[in-house]
């Protein structure tokens, strides 16, 4: 049985993340990227497909660790475990990578002494390959075709375990460490690595010294600081550090319905969270990352705008075939197991206005430009001009028929809207009457074609009743001002969609065939429109309901601060990939919107007064 979602932490150098249960088990990690073959895949299937278990072996322990926390503004994670002849710590960390690779796992006892075991059973080319298996004096190394892992036990003696594992036990005494050092290195590396010599104590001080640092540039001083941090120090550990790219999610195929269908793999980089992430970045004072991302950015879609794609890689690569593991039955049994997205070759028209959103506001910001931005405007809204009239796959890239998605259109009205604006800023205005009556045309069909005058609210697409919560980023936006009639009616319409106080992006149809992607099964509710939901509450001058809705989803993040794709109201539980960049983009954008609100009413008070 799979752990539940909730129950991972996630720790991460900057180039790839792992996932480490409540059981002490690190059961999904990429090697040496995020977007890498899996050589730990347990969280997708069994043990067998791969796993590092540290935990005492006393039978009566508990299956889960006692406590866990990470230490203050870090993602330093410490676990405690007790028993009945001593307590102990295990701390995880994966050091901000220099050279390789390296996850360190320090073993501390706290008082008495306890039995300990640490199980590696690695399986390699996503979770299927047994790896040939060396034990010396110094350290293990396993080794299948490319990939080579060292695995550093302070003179451990190593013994085999069941299922090609490799197993050390041990005892730890109040005050005494015991360190085991992981490391990957290419499998022609005749030498152990580097990283294996390291003393614990100078990994653990300079790792915990580097997020203590980068925590401190934080801005926000809110009333919800501590969420606003560890969303900031989760996006932070989501990013790709030699590009600047961020993934959605460090894992692939988690569910969005136990045994579900809908199983996709997040560890790419989308363009629609390009302005949300750069908003999030400046707002809470990290300029160096904002600008990281948006170098990324404009290297991901360099060339021909009619090849812009909706996600890259995370060096901003553009092939991402989509592959099935069928010898991987899936997390809770949910199959297929895909790995690759081919959402790559997709038409999906809004983020055309996602990018130009995102330039936008890194000009305002005062974010260097490259030279050939304004070209890349002008052959953008080019292309745009020619063929939005298209229908598309939309912000939810379905895999059912292509619509005429009224969110997709909104986002050509931002596109067109952004380029003026730029253009104003730049003092370039040659196509400005052009954009203008693309922008007023636009804004008059979705007004006109999108609007639903029984529901009294805008839906998903032309001639559809349906609704989608994609229509409360309307005021968000700027395409309606929030004291707009129709912006009110669409956010009460959205009530349709909440369950158990969440939101839902799009009405589900239970067990049957889904309308809108051709898929079976239902799904939880979208963490981020449960966001948008509070954001558009509070701009139409709601916020008590607005922090209500808020604060109900800071409920539901795992102990540890961290948020999954969805939510499950009725099991209580997280679906989908985890931890998920757009929550947390999400959850921080609204601690803002909402802190500033505050602060505006108290003036309005106080002056009024």
């Amino acid at each position: 049985m799979n752990a539940p979602i909730e129950d991972y932490a996630l720790i991460s150098d900057l180039e790839t993340a792992a996932m480490v249960g409540r059981d002490g088990s690190i059961d999904w990690l990429c090697l040496p990227r995020f977007d890498s073959p899996a050589c730990l895949a347990a969280m997708l299937g069994t043990p067998d497909n791969g796993f590092w278990r540290i935990a005492p072996v006393s039978r009566a322990v508990p299956a889960h660790c006692t406590s866990r926390a990470y230490r203050p503004d870090t993602l330093v994670l410490e676990s405690r475990w007790e028993t009945a002849t001593g307590a102990a710590r295990v701390i995880d960390l994966m050091p901000p990578r220099s050279q390789l690779p390296c996850i360190v796992r320090v073993v501390e006892g706290l008082w008495g002494s306890v039995p300990m075991r640490s199980e590696l059973r690695l399986r390699f080319h996503q979770g299927r390959v047994v790896p040939w298996v060396q034990a010396g004096e110094a350290c293990t190394v396993a080794v299948a075709g490319p990939d080579a892992v060292w695995l550093n036990t302070e003179g451990l003696a190593a013994e085999p375990g069941g299922g090609n594992s490799v197993v050390h036990d041990f005892t730890v005494r109040a005050g005494r460490r015991t360190t085991l050092t992981f490391v990957w290195a290419p499998s022609y590396v005749p030498e152990p690595p580097a990283p294996l010599s390291v003393p614990a104590e100078t990994v653990l001080k300079e790792t915990g010294d580097f997020w203590r640092r980068w925590t401190a540039q934080c801005r926000y001083e809110g009333p919800w600081r501590d969420a606003v941090v560890r969303s900031l120090i989760t996006l932070k550990a989501l990013t790709y550090a030699p590009t600047g790219g961020i993934v959605a999610a460090p894992t692939t195929s988690l569910p969005g319905s136990i045994g579900g269908e809908r199983n996709w793999d997040h560890r790419f980089c989308w363009l629609r969270d390009s302005a949300l992430t750069l908003s999030c970045l400046l707002r809470g004072g990290y300029r160096d990352e904002a600008t990281a991302w948006l170098g990324w950015l404009v290297r991901a879609i360099a060339g021909e705008p009619a090849d812009l794609q909706a996600v890259y890689g995370v060096a901003g690569q553009r092939l991402l075939p989509e592959t099935e593991a069928p010898w991987l039955p899936g997390y809770e049994g949910s199959r297929p197991v895909r790995f690759g997205n081919s959402a790559m070759s997709q038409l999906q028209l809004d983020v055309y206005g996602e990018v130009l959103d995102a330039l936008l506001l890194s000009l305002r910001a005062g974010i260097s430009m490259p030279g050939h931005l304004w070209r890349l405007v002008e052959a953008m809204m080019g292309h745009l001009g020619r063929h939005w009239r298209e229908p598309d796959q939309g912000l939810w890239q379905v895999r059912g028929p292509a619509r005429q998605f009224v969110h997709s259109k909104v986002m050509t009205w931002v596109a067109a809207d952004r380029a003026l604006r730029m253009g104003e800023l730049l003092g370039r205005n040659g196509s400005s009457d052009a954009w203008r009556a693309l922008r007023d045309e636009v804004h008059r069909q979705v007004c006109r074609e999108g609007w639903d005058a029984g529901r009294e609210s805008f839906v998903q697409s032309y001639g559809s009743p349906e609704l989608d919560a994609s229509a409360l980023l309307i005021p968000r936006l700027g395409f309606l001002p929030p004291g707009d009639e129709r912006v009110g009616g669409t956010v009460r319409a959205m009530r349709e969609l909440t369950h158990g106080g969440f939101v839902r992006r799009y009405a589900s149809n239970g067990r049957g065939v889904h309308s809108v992607d051709g898929m079976h099964g239902g799904e939880g509710a979208f963490v981020a429109c449960s966001l948008w939901y509070a954001d558009a509450l509070a701009t139409t001058g709601h916020r008590e309901e607005a922090v209500e809705a808020f604060e109900r989803v800071l409920e539901i993040r795992n102990d540890l601060g961290l948020l999954s794709e969805q939510w499950d109201p009725d099991a209580g539980r997280q679906l989908g990939n985890a931890p998920q960049a757009f929550s947390h983009i999400a959850l921080v954008e609204t601690a803002f919107l909402l802190s500033e609100s505050e602060s505006e009413s108290a003036a309005e008070s106080e002056s009024a007064a």
